[in-house]
């Protein structure tokens, strides 16, 4: 049996994407392959239990929720996740990929919708998106741009004109901590972007630091 390697499975609320909001369960792949300077996930790195495709099926259809979010970690670095995805789509879930736009995207599922990560300079790691996984993305999928300072906001602003995704739900998250949610909010109003702002709504609602939520 094929398994993969998860760091928790809970239900919660999604805090991001156009799905905010939204009560969702949760599964976490364990293992990353970026180490982006604001990432809040640090202990998925390395940590985390195999379980079978079939043991993760059971453990999510007990919360009972119709949404499901596959994350990470970047959840593609384990192949059993285009199985399991695949699994859930069949079984009637709305399935949410979240990925870091550093692995390619061509065999999910294509029911799945996909929230992609294009990495801003204060990342570290924006030299690392993987540019031909913007020919896989299908109307429904969203891209995830997180703003770190005003280099960021500029450097995304042109990247939407360079790459020409502007027919994608467009997503604009200040980094916790690092930017004022105020400070992007005027500068989208200013600016008239097409987009969509976004907080982390599961940091306002909980301790920042706590897990499984």
């Amino acid at each position: 049996m094929e398994r993969i390697k998860v760091n928790e499975i809970f239900k919660s609320i999604q805090g991001e994407s156009s799905f905010a909001g939204r009560v969702c369960v949760f599964v976490r792949v364990a293992g990353c392959n970026l180490r982006c300077s604001y990432c809040d996930t640090k202990y998925a790195y390395e940590e985390g239990k195999f379980l079978e495709i079939e043991e993760i099926l059971k453990k999510i259809k007990k919360f009972k929720c119709n949404l499901v979010s596959v994350t990470g970690g970047e959840p593609l670095l384990e192949k059993g996740v285009y199985k399991l995805m695949e699994k859930l789509v069949k079984s009637g879930k709305q399935v949410l990929l979240e990925t870091n736009g550093s692995v390619s995207i061509k065999d999910v599922d294509k029911k799945a919708v996909i929230v992609m990560d294009i990495k801003c300079p204060s990342s570290g790691e924006d030299k690392k998106f993987l540019q031909e996984n913007l020919k896989y993305l299908k109307p429904s999928d969203e891209i995830k741009f997180v703003i770190g300072n005003r280099k960021d906001y500029l450097w995304a602003k042109k990247a939407i004109k360079t790459f020409g995704i502007l027919k994608h739900k467009i997503l604009f998250s200040p980094a916790f901590e690092s930017l004022k949610p105020t400070a992007l909010a005027e500068w989208i109003i200013k600016d008239n972007l097409e987009i969509r702002f976004n907080l982390q709504l599961h940091k306002y609602i909980w301790n920042p630091s706590r897990r499984g939520v």
